[in-house]
């Protein structure tokens, strides 16, 4: 698995930095970014209850919006991935 970095919070204090990566080979997305509250996590649930409580090996990140454009770029990356 080669993991390339695409960017960290532009508004990082170094400490606690919402980051996101790809896999190219998995094509995949990867996240890092705040847990939820319990309140936020009950809400993203009951939002959407056919899909139940989030599974132990899942969770559920926040990501700031002014991270949207290193979204877009990683999933650029995936989807050029996928053209190999």
């Amino acid at each position: 698995m080669s993991v390339e970095f695409i960017g960290i919070d532009p508004d990082t204090d170094r400490d606690h930095c919402p980051t996101v990566w790809v896999d190219p080979d998995a094509q995949e997305v990867l996240l890092q970014g705040w847990k939820p509250n319990a309140l936020t996590q009950a809400q993203c649930e009951a939002s959407s209850p056919a899909h139940g409580p989030v599974p132990d090996g899942e969770a559920i990140v926040r990501i700031p919006a002014r991270m949207i454009p290193l979204l877009r770029e990683a999933c650029d990356a995936v989807e050029r991935a996928q053209l190999r």
